[in-house]
């Protein structure tokens, strides 16, 4: 239980105390009325005795009684009715609340800590107001009246007469029988007379004798003359008198609301429970504090139905009452009481209690305890013989004894008022109410087991209950508190004797007590079990001190108590204390909050909710609701849907009471803010037929950090170019959408006229809808002028000025139960400034009559304003975005700082420009190396002239515009006629077999030296797009040499022709997905000729290798390839012709089939050949129709020069260089230069497609490069095989440094060699034996430095295979020769072989040494060529 500010052992006494009436004349009641009060009133403060009184027990000991109190009431002729009682303790819980601010005991049990009420005082209240308010019963004599007071005015005419009524009045109420009420304790009723004189306006003299006159009749004990109301009331407030009555009346005020004049709504009718009235052992009415049983009650709420006010309250006292608390009621109403009294008076009047007390009602007391026990002593055995024989007489035979379960129904037994049994327990009531514990607690003993061998069932549960509290209540405590005595007298009193009033007293006491001992345990389980339907209020108030009891154990039982005040609550509820049920719940809310009981959370918020809303303590509620909503609900639907019903009617309310103040947050759908992205621009357009818009970036597009850095680098890249290299300082990548992964530490700069589109993401938690009607931002912005400078003043415009920005507001957005959904909104600036968005601002609601039927929600695409809104209420919720962990200095790194996230803050500048991309024809699918043309359109949409278009991309390869020279794209009419991407020329076919040779530079083409080739500028005409104007430029495709699907992407750049200073330039973004098939595989080699010379007698000629493969799966539909042409670029080599033997001169390839040519390749004149470091490429064209392509012309030039930058971008392996071996790197460099060559093919192709029953032509042109003499290259990457998985070797690695050689390729490059001898020798052998032939050897140096040659004859081995090999044939003249050959020089040596048989033989033996002339190391050249030296030896 909850602590008191009494002890138990100071309650008790207080409970009970002497009882004496006050029957007033009229003119005394007047007297006593100028202080607002009535007589028992006015004595109330003071009826407590300030010092300690004596008396004598019965064994005339002397018995000490400390802080006696007595209680003097007004004599009321009829028993307070049950519903009077009733509503006077509702009445004086609902007053007494808890005090505000006050602080609460924080209790720490295990991990809860928890703030709780540690006292009670409405409980305090309720049990005093209870304990008082008992009606007398006759089995008991604690609240019977021992004396009365006869109170007369000195001012009335004749006093003395005046008491003489007052005494004969008394005499009747008590021994009339028609006054069953009130009761008395002792026939003989001590009377005492009280002459009241007013000080102020009576003669004095006059009362003096009228006061000798009584004490001559009534003796000096019995009278007394009280002198009161010493000064005017009108001179009341001149002086502060302090008001002790106040606190009494604060307490009864609630008492003088009951209904005895406020008619018929107070009254608790008690017709249907009067039955309930009658208790079974045939007493008086015995009351129940409440009549009605709990299931025949209507709601707490509605009021009871009254009785008619006149049964209350009857007899003559009736009218007296009503005004005396007519009186009252006014007193409270800011009254002075006592106004006529000085602070004499108050002393006179404590002087009268201790007088009437000492003098009057001790003695009295002290007389009746020796008569009672006297009267005991003599009669005992005779009288009990006497009751028991009559008893026999009438009943049979005496009852044995039986168990207390037995004895339901024998509660029936009545005594006589001189009953013996009744005598003791008279006495023993007197003992307990002069604090004569000892003498009582034996007489309780005694009358116990009378009653309990009579069965008198009530009068015995009374005595157990006055038994235990005097043995508990006993000085030096000789004997434990006997529990089960209390124990049984409840059983009793609620089962047998079905009189709950007693039972509950017992309760309250026996708890009391029990707390006192710490046995809390106890004391809940007696308190939770006096809990019944019957009375609302009592249950609450014990499940509550229950509740108390559990948290005051020594192992506070938290949870127990958190129940126990739920159960509290409910009942405050039902009996309609709402602020109570209120405080209960919120008090218990504390033990559940955040432990995972979600229902019980839910429960309780949604109790407080209503009960707060009752209350008109709207944002509790609102805060209660709230948070049903806000957890993850584990409720059904339909609970949800009500739950946020009623969150919404609460809602409407809260923002009715206040229609202008700031708009609530609203706590549903839940936004994700961190998934809030904002994209600056307008929306992309559809597809409009062949015309395709650039994709740009839109929010359809999911975030990929790879793509976003290929983009930032590709921004890089043509920012640089355009500042000549480097990227300036405050250069920062363009960001059109802001998400959580982009970096939002800058304000982000929008542009004026440009919407702002705001992806919010909602996620509605209830399985039940949300419709959101009227969604739109929230902002605040700041204009500024177009000096840049802040208008005077700032307007924080957040509902917003159309002027200024433009909201667009979406009218019906339906989240589905359990639905995650982006809402995307739009903001049009219209001037510049800074842009705050803050929120969104919606009306939440849900639909009406939503069902769900089987888990399926509201049917989809009801957005067209079809579900009426149930209710909805106009809110907000606020954007708050955290930024990213800052994680770069010490101290952010140990504490927990976050950066700003600016993405919701744009700043508007100026108009700029705003470019928009359609491409037309473009393809989606292409056969790798197919050339297709489109067109790109540029649009300018904005009121600004743009310039400085330009485009990116890291597959420059893959498009062209073209070269800037007009000349070089002019549309030939065969073109135009097959729709030919190529510029073409008609052909003569005489000219079959030989090249037709072109040149061109790559600066044309924008490729030059040093620049960056992804970055293209556009040919615009004039170089300026003008607002509104658009242009259409040819753009030439090239399909990847890779199958599969790539993903390209374009990057437009353009400036504004104004330069801007906050944004330099924008761009667009294109991604284009092509699907490449497979088409044709190229690969060629490049051999040095045999032969040294060719039509113009200049060595170095070369026989260029092309095996052509039509690798194409004939899903494509491609039924052939024709190779149309074959081109050569290069600075220094152009092929001269086709050495093919075939003589098919249309080379067709079918799926799966192989081509191989052959071309001859030559020099260029010197004429012909540029310096080394123009980009000058000569073009020649070996043609196989009867058409050429101009392959120096776009866009066969441009796709070969981008392949070709693309190769070279390509990184090459380079060595690392030591200085010592500097000179060695040379050589092996200068031996390298020998066998390189730069001769790159173009191969130009038809396929013949059929595609929907029609035949297309597509053409395409495949690039090989060759670098190196003897090496293959291919046209499209080769796949690496993935090497085998090998064990690892652990070795110890050799300090050695492997000097550098060059390998065998290369070596045999340096030197070429070449035999000239006769194919077949015809020699008659007959005549001579020996046959010589002639043969010339020539050297041909083909590096640039000088270099030392030896020619060796002599055979290298002389084993029988080489002999075989060889032949026998031997050189003559010298076997050695040492030479030095000049950069690029011919020399030829001439030898003689010498043959002795015919046969075939091979000359090939002679092995040449060479090495620089500048170099130490010999070098063997070693020489592969294409064919053996073949010579046939014939006789003749």
């Amino acid at each position: 239980m909850a602590q008191c500010v009494q002890s138990v052992q100071e309650l008790i006494p207080d409970s009970f105390v002497p009882c004496v009436a006050a029957l007033c004349s009229d003119e005394a009641e007047r007297l006593t009325r100028l202080n607002h009060l009535s007589f028992a009133e006015l004595l109330k403060p003071f009826s407590r005795l300030t010092s300690e009184v004596h008396m004598r027990d019965p064994n005339n000991q002397l018995h000490v009684i400390k802080n006696l109190k007595i209680a003097v009431s007004n004599i009321i002729t009829q028993p307070p009715q049950p519903g009077a009682i009733r509503k006077l303790l509702n009445d004086v819980v609902s007053g007494s609340q808890p005090a505000e601010g006050l602080v609460a005991n924080v209790i720490t049990a295990g991990d809860y800590d928890l703030n709780i009420s540690a006292t009670t005082p409405w409980f305090e209240s309720y049990r005093e107001t209870f304990l008082q308010s008992m009606p007398a019963s006759d089995h008991e004599f604690l609240n019977h009246y021992l004396a009365c007071m006869l109170v007369a005015s000195s001012s009335e005419a004749e006093p003395v007469e005046q008491f003489s009524k007052l005494s004969q009045e008394q005499h009747r109420i008590q021994h009339n029988s028609d006054y069953s009420y009130p009761k008395w304790f002792i026939p003989n009723t001590l009377k005492y007379y009280v002459l009241l004189h007013d000080v102020s306006a009576g003669d004095e003299q006059r009362a003096e004798s009228i006061y000798e006159e009584m004490k001559q009749k009534y003796g000096t004990q019995g009278c007394y003359l009280l002198k009161i109301n010493s000064r005017t009331s009108n001179r009341a407030s001149d002086e502060q008198i302090p008001d002790p009555w106040s606190q009494y009346l604060q307490k009864n005020s609630i008492q003088n609301q009951e209904s005895y004049e406020d008619g018929p709504c107070t009254i608790t009718s008690n017709k249907n429970s009067d039955s309930n009235l009658l208790s079974l052992d045939g007493l008086d009415n015995e009351v129940k504090v409440d009549g009605l049983p709990n299931n025949f009650r209507a709601h707490p709420l509605q009021l009871d139905s009254s009785s008619d006010p006149s049964n209350s309250i009857d007899g003559p006292d009736h009218v007296k009452f009503a005004s005396s608390l007519h009186e009252t009621k006014k007193a409270n109403t800011g009254i002075i009481h006592g106004a006529c009294l000085t602070l004499t008076d108050h002393d006179r009047i404590r002087q009268f209690i201790q007088e009437f007390t000492f003098r009057g009602l001790l003695p009295h007391i002290e007389k009746t305890i020796r008569q009672l026990n006297d009267q005991l002593i003599s009669r005992k055995g005779l009288s009990r013989s006497l009751f028991s024989a009559t008893k026999k007489w009438f009943s049979g035979s005496k009852v044995p004894e039986k168990g207390i379960n037995e004895l339901k129904n024998t509660s029936g037994l009545l005594y006589p008022p001189e009953a013996p049994e009744l005598q003791i327990r008279k006495m023993a009531d007197l003992c307990f109410l002069v604090q004569h514990y000892d003498l009582a607690y034996s007489c309780y003993h005694t009358a116990k087991k009378d009653f309990l061998n009579d069965q008198a069932m009530l009068y015995a549960a009374g005595a157990l209950e006055m038994a235990a509290v005097s043995a508990f209540l006993q000085p030096g405590a000789p004997r434990p508190y006997p529990a089960h005595y209390m124990d049984t007298a409840i059983q009793t009193y609620r089962d047998i004797c079905k009189n709950m009033v007693l039972a509950e007293r017992c309760v309250l006491l026996s708890a009391e007590i029990l707390k006192s001992q710490s046995k809390y345990s106890e004391a809940a389980a007696l308190l939770i079990r006096l809990t019944s339907e019957d009375s609302d209020l009592r249950s609450a108030l014990l499940l509550e001190q229950a509740a108390h009891c559990f948290i005051n154990m020594k192992s506070p039982m938290v949870r127990k108590y958190a129940f126990h005040m739920i159960l509290a609550g409910h009942r405050f509820s039902k009996a309609g204390q709402k602020k109570h049920a209120l405080r209960c719940y919120c008090q218990a809310m504390q033990v559940y909050k955040g432990k995972g009981w979600s229902l019980a959370e839910d429960h309780i918020n949604f109790t407080i909710g209503r009960q707060s809303y009752t209350l008109r303590q709207l944002d509790n509620a609102v805060s209660a609701f709230r948070h049903i909503l806000i957890n993850e609900s584990k409720q059904s639907a339909a609970q949800q849907g009500a739950f946020l019903r009623e969150y919404l009617y609460v809602y409407k309310n809260v923002s009715q009471l206040s229609p202008d103040g700031p708009l609530p947050q609203l706590p549903l759908p839940y936004i994700n803010s961190s998934a809030t992205r904002v994209f600056f621009g307008h929306d992309r357009r559809p597809a409009d037929g062949e015309k395709q818009a650039a994709t740009h970036v839109s929010l359809d597009q999911e975030y990929d950090s790879e793509s976003s850095q290929q983009w930032r680098e590709l921004e890089e890249q043509v920012v640089a170019v355009v500042n000549r290299g480097v990227i300036p300082t405050n250069f920062y990548p363009t960001q059109y959408c802001l998400n959580s992964y982009s970096d939002n530490s800058r304000f982000p700069l929008a542009v004026v006229e440009e919407p702002i589109t705001v992806e919010v993401a909602f996620r509605n938690p209830l399985k039940v809808p949300l419709l959101l009607t009227d969604l739109s931002l929230l902002w605040k912005f700041q204009p500024k002028d177009s000096s840049g400078k802040d208008n005077e003043e700032v307007k924080e415009l957040v509902t917003g000025e159309p002027v200024m920005i433009g909201t667009e507001v979406i009218s019906e957005f339906l989240i589905n139960s359990e639905e995650s959904k982006v809402a995307r909104l739009k903001l049009f600036p219209h001037h510049i400034g800074e842009l705050h968005i803050l929120g969104v601002v919606y009306n939440l609601g849900t639909i009406q009559g939503y069902m769900t039927v089987d888990g399926i929600g509201a049917l989809p695409g009801c957005h067209t304003g079809k579900h009426s809104l149930s209710m909805s209420v106009r809110g907000r919720q606020d954007l708050e975005i955290q930024g990213p962990r800052l994680n770069n200095t010490k101290e952010e790194k140990t504490s927990i700082k976050y950066g700003p996230d600016r993405r919701l803050d744009p700043i508007i500048t100026e108009e700029m420009p705003l470019l928009e991309v359609f491409f037309i024809h473009f393809p989606t699918g292409l056969l790798c190396g197919e050339i297709r043309k489109a067109y790109v359109e540029f649009v300018n949409v904005s009121k600004c002239p743009l310039t400085g278009l330009k485009v990116v991309s890291k597959r420059p390869e893959f498009f062209t515009f073209g070269g800037n020279t007009a000349v070089l794209t002019p549309l030939s009419p065969s073109a135009s006629e097959n729709c030919s991407a190529y510029k073409t020329v008609v052909t003569d076919s005489t000219s079959v077999c030989t090249a037709l040779v072109s040149s061109a530079s790559s600066v044309d083409f924008g490729i030059g030296i040093g620049s960056q080739p992804e970055v293209i500028p556009v040919p615009l005409p004039d170089a300026v797009l003008l607002p509104g104007a658009s242009v259409q430029l040819p753009m030439w495709l090239r399909g990847p040499d890779e199958e599969g699907v790539h993903e390209i992407n374009f990057l437009f750049y353009y400036e504004s022709v104004q330069k801007q200073p906050k944004i330099r330039h924008r761009i667009l973004r294109h991604t284009a997905v092509i699907c490449t098939s497979r088409s044709l595989n190229i690969r060629a080699t490049v051999c040095r000729s045999n032969s040294l010379e060719d039509e113009e007698g200049r060595g170095g000629n070369m026989l260029v290798f092309v095996d052509v493969e039509n690798t194409n799966t004939s899903e494509a539909g491609v039924k052939e390839f024709h190779i149309v042409q074959v081109s050569s670029s290069s600075k220094h080599w152009k092929l001269q012709k086709s050495v093919n033997l075939s003589e098919n001169k249309d080379a067709k390839l079918a799926s799966r089939e192989k081509g191989k040519f052959c071309f001859k390749a030559v020099r260029c004149r010197e004429k012909e050949v540029a310096t080394q470091f123009s980009e000058k490429y000569i073009f020649a064209d070996i043609i196989f129709g009867n058409e050429q392509i101009i392959s120096s012309a776009s866009p066969c030039a441009d796709f070969f020069y981008r392949s070709l930058s693309s190769e070279l971008k390509k990184p090459q392996a380079q060595p690392s260089v030591h200085a010592e071996k500097q000179s060695v790197e040379d050589a092996v460099r200068l031996i390298q230069k020998c066998s390189e060559v730069d001769l790159n093919i173009v191969v130009l192709w038809k396929a013949y497609v059929v595609e929907d029953s029609k035949q297309l032509i597509l053409e395409g042109q495949h690039h090989v490069i060759l670098h190196t003499i003897g090496k293959e290259a291919f046209s499209c990457p080769q796949k690496q095989e993935p090497p085998e998985m090998e064990l690892l070797k652990f070795f110890r690695p050799e300090n050695t440094t492997v000097p550098l050689r060059p390998s065998v390729e290369q070596l045999s490059n340096l030197i070429k060699t070449s035999l000239h001898y006769p194919e077949s020798f015809n020699h008659p052998f007959h005549q001579k034996s020996l046959c010589l032939v002639p043969v010339t050897l020539l050297l041909s140096n083909c590096s640039k430095a000088d270099v030392d040659v030896i020619v060796d004859l002599r055979h290298k081995t002389t084993s029988p295979e080489a002999l075989e090999i060889h032949g026998s044939f031997t050189w003559l003249g010298q076997t050695q020769y040492k030479l030095q050959l000049k950069s690029q020089e011919i020399h030829s040596l001439q030898l003689k072989a010498c043959f002795v048989h015919t046969g075939v033989y091979n000359l090939g033996t002679p092995r040449v040494f060479a090495k620089l002339s500048d170099q130490v190391t010999v070098f063997e050249t070693s020489q592969q060529n294409s064919m053996p030296a073949l010579i046939i030896i014939n006789n003749v």
